[in-house]
């Protein structure tokens, strides 16, 4: 441990008497770690963003899509195809599990009245696709038996209603075959692309409110599983063949994986990999440049590596403190490069465009880090290792005449 610190300590020495020569090269090195942290740790952002993406619109993983058709074509029976689902799910223990279909509902607003989309959801939904509020809150199992439906809308659709503060319980009127008074609960975000209303209902509640045909129009509904990922293909289909024996014959039930996290993530760490080579590569050439300082340093310091040899220095002593300059250098310039990519990446701009839309925004990936520092390090060794083996071939004679 002494021969390690006296080494380390000798080689800054050494480094801050030619720093002139070593800082050029140490530019490139510091730069081109800061580089590879930062594709790291933007990889590790970026990932996460396309995960709650990815979620958001899928599902978790494993989220399995139930759907169910006839071999007629002929308009199943909602309630039945919803009872069959719940008592499969019960019976297979699957806590998180939604019904997810379309409809539309009429709304008066002050400006006039408009057809707004509805997705018919359960409880559960949020929880399963991440969905996070501007505003309010998500269904509750009391807003089951509420006499006033509840909605959580979207922004557009608060913007309609001016915005109200939910803690008044706003209100708004669905006309049908007879006015519904429902009450919005909470509001969700509207992407930048989205002009129009829209809104969440229960599903009991919406079919109470359904017009007569909207199951031709729309179909029938289909649900959701939330399901453990290593057995998520065998439990949805047993729920669904379970689903299609209590529906009976002409009734077919399948099953499939809709969430996509794995393959996105995949994509992206592809394309990580691909920029981190290039980084790596241009810490290569940074590295050329410091064995080309290193070389003509250690010609220098003959004469110094002589008389070191005549006052008893081994070889391996020589050959491990040349190396260490390198080391030493590399590591202080990685250290530098990190610092320049935690304040790249982790300042509002960077973080604000890597991160949209991500509901928990993780921190710096330490992970970055260590592979900034260990690649500094690795490049480091390389650089010395050539210096390193010219200063231990000097012969003492010839050292000491020069």
């Amino acid at each position: 441990m002494t021969n390690l610190v006296g080494a380390v300590s000798e080689a800054w020495s050494e480094l801050r008497v030619h720093r002139g020569r070593v800082l050029l090269s140490l530019i490139g090195v510091g730069v081109a770690v800061a580089a590879l942290t930062a594709v790291v740790a933007a990889g590790g952002i970026a990932e996460q963003t396309l995960r709650e993406q990815s979620e958001q619109q899928g599902g978790r993983a494993a989220t399995m899509s139930i759907s169910a058709f006839t071999d007629d074509g002929s308009v199943i029976d909602a309630t039945a195809l919803r009872g069959a689902f719940d008592e499969a799910v019960d019976r297979y223990g699957v806590d998180y599990a939604s019904e997810h279909g379309y409809t539309s509902q009429i709304v008066r607003f002050v400006d006039g009245k408009q057809s707004v989309q509805v997705q018919t959801v359960d409880v559960p939904f949020a929880e399963m696709h991440r969905i996070k509020l501007v505003s309010g809150h998500w269904f509750t199992e009391s807003d089951e038996t509420r006499l006033a439906p509840a909605l959580v809308v979207n922004e557009r659709f608060w913007e309609r209603i001016g915005k109200p503060d939910l803690r008044t319980h706003p209100t708004v009127v669905l006309p049908g075959r007879q006015d519904t008074t429902a009450v919005v609960v909470g509001v969700v975000p509207s992407y930048t692309y989205e002009v129009d209303p829209s809104m969440y209902m229960l599903a009991d509640q919406a079919a109470l409110l359904a017009e007569p045909g909207a199951a031709e129009q729309y179909g029938p509904p289909q649900f959701e599983a939330w399901l453990p990922p290593d057995v998520s293909d065998q439990l949805g289909t047993r729920i669904a063949d379970d689903m299609g024996a209590q529906l009976g014959d002409g009734v077919q039930v399948q099953s499939y994986r809709q969430d996509f996290a794995e393959q996105n993530a995949q994509s992206l760490a592809q394309v990580q990999l691909i920029v981190g080579g290039i980084a790596l590569l241009v810490l290569l050439l940074g590295a050329l440049g410091l064995v080309n300082i290193a070389l003509v340093t250690v010609r220098t310091r003959i004469r110094e590596i002589g008389i070191r040899r005549t006052f008893g220095a081994t070889a391996g002593r020589v050959f491990f403190a040349v190396m260490m300059e390198s080391v030493v250098a590399t590591v202080a310039a990685g250290v530098v490069g990190v610092m320049l990519a935690i304040l790249l990446i982790k300042n509002p701009i960077t973080e604000g465009f890597i991160s949209q839309g991500v509901a928990d925004v993780p921190a710096f990936p330490t992970s970055a880090a260590f592979v900034g520092l260990a690649a500094a390090t690795a490049v480091g060794a390389l650089a010395g290792l050539i210096p390193a083996l010219v200063a231990v071939r000097v012969k003492v004679i010839d050292a000491l005449r020069y």
